[in-house]
C-alpha cells in the first residue's frame, strides 16, 4: 500500500527537478486565479465536489481557484469550452464519466476528443449514487419500483443532470438491466433536477451520495436502494440494487481535473502535487467520507493514473452503450 504523504513527497521532487529544467515561468505559476470548468449548474454533486477539493487545492496553491459552471448537454459544453482554452494551467476542467468517459460512445459529433485534448492531473474520490423516488411514490421498496416499471412502460419518470450525465447513464443501465422502459427527464444540472423530485413533478433519480444524504435524513425524499458494492455506513438501511433486483450492478461516479492538451508538465505537475497533499489531510479526507464519498487507493489519485483510467473507461463506455442501446444522436 503506498503512503499518500511518500507519494505526495515524490511528486514535490519531481516538480523541483521538471521547473529547474523548464525555467522560471512554471516555477512563479500560479500568478494569478485559476479557473475550473463545471459543466453543471450550481448546486449539484459535481459543483459541491469541485468547490470542495478547489478550496482545499486553492490554499495549497497560494491563489484563489474559481468555479466557471457552464451547464449544457450533459457537460460536454463545458468541456468542449475546456478543450479550446489556452494550455497555460489557468483554465481546467472538472471531469467525470459522462462527458469524458462515455461521451464518444454515446455523439456521434463530439467537439473534442476526451483523451487527445486533454492532460489528465489528479483524480478525486469516486462517488456512489442513491435511487430516491419522492415521497408520496406507491413504491415502498425498490421491488416495488422495478413491479411498477413493468406494469407501466414508460410511465416512470426519471430525472437526470442532463443528457450523458452520471445519473442519465446509470439510470438507463438499471432500466436496461431491470428490464423496464423509463421515460427519464433531463436537466441543466442534478441541482434543480432534484427539486422536482421533491416536488413531486418528477417520480425519482439516481443522485449522488454527497447531495442526497441531506435530503434523505430530511425525509425530504424516499431513499430505495444504493449503486455501491455495499451498503453504505450512512444509510445502513438502504439496500444496495446488487443485493435485491440487480445481482453485480454497481457503479459510481468518478471525477477528475483535466488541463488543455500542450499544457506544461511542470504546471501539471504542481498542481497535482498540491492535491496529493491535501488528500494526505485526514480531516479533509473524514468530511468527504461522511458524504459516502468513496477514498481510492493513493496511487490511483495520480495524474497518469487518471490517463489511464480515462482511456479504459472511453473503450468501456463504447461496450456498455452497444449492449444497453444507449446513443444521444
Amino acid at each position: 500500500m503506498i503512503d499518500i504523504k511518500k507519494l505526495a513527497a515524490r511528486a514535490l521532487l519531481a516538480v523541483a527537478f521538471t521547473t529547474a529544467a523548464h525555467g522560471a515561468s512554471a516555477q512563479a505559476y500560479p500568478a494569478r486565479p485559476v479557473t475550473w470548468i463545471v459543466p453543471f449548474a450550481a448546486g449539484g454533486p459535481t459543483d459541491a465536489l469541485a468547490r470542495a477539493v478547489a478550496e482545499r487545492v486553492a490554499r495549497e496553491l497560494g491563489q484563489p481557484i474559481v468555479i466557471d459552471n457552464a451547464p449544457g448537454a450533459g457537460g460536454t459544453v463545458g468541456a468542449a469550452k475546456a478543450s479550446r482554452a489556452p494550455a497555460d494551467g489557468y483554465t481546467m476542467l472538472v471531469g467525470h464519466m459522462g462527458y469524458m468517459g462515455a461521451a464518444p460512445a454515446l455523439y456521434k459529433k463530439l467537439a473534442y476528443d476526451p483523451v487527445k485534448d486533454f492532460a489528465p492531473v489528479f483524480r478525486f474520490p469516486d462517488t456512489p449514487l442513491v435511487l430516491m423516488v419522492r415521497k408520496e411514490h406507491p413504491a415502498k421498496d425498490i421491488k416495488a419500483l422495478v413491479d411498477f416499471g413493468k406494469a407501466n412502460p414508460d410511465k416512470l419518470f426519471i430525472s437526470n443532470a442532463g443528457v450523458g450525465s452520471s445519473s442519465h447513464l446509470i439510470a438507463a443501465l438499471f432500466a436496461a438491466s431491470a428490464g423496464i422502459r423509463i421515460s427519464q427527464v433531463p436537466y441543466k444540472g442534478a441541482g434543480p433536477a432534484l427539486i422536482d423530485v421533491i416536488g413531486g413533478q418528477v417520480d425519482g433519480i439516481f443522485d449522488q451520495t454527497n447531495t442526497a444524504l441531506p435530503q434523505i435524513k430530511e425525509a425530504k425524499v424516499r431513499a430505495l436502494a444504493v449503486t455501491s458494492k455495499v451498503r453504505l455506513p450512512q444509510l445502513k438501511d438502504v439496500p444496495t440494487l446488487a443485493e435485491t433486483v440487480l445481482p453485480g450492478f454497481e457503479a459510481s461516479t468518478w471525477y477528475g481535473i483535466y488541463a488543455p492538451k500542450g499544457t506544461p508538465q511542470p504546471v501539471l505537475d504542481k498542481v497535482q502535487q498540491a492535491y496529493l497533499k491535501v488528500m494526505g489531510d485526514k480531516a479533509f479526507t473524514d468530511r468527504l467520507a461522511e458524504q459516502a464519498i468513496q477514498m481510492l487507493p493513493p496511487e490511483q489519485y495520480t495524474g497518469a493514473a487518471l490517463g489511464r483510467h480515462t482511456e479504459a473507461e472511453v473503450a468501456r463506455w463504447r461496450a456498455v452503450a452497444a449492449k444497453a442501446s444507449i446513443s444521444l444522436d
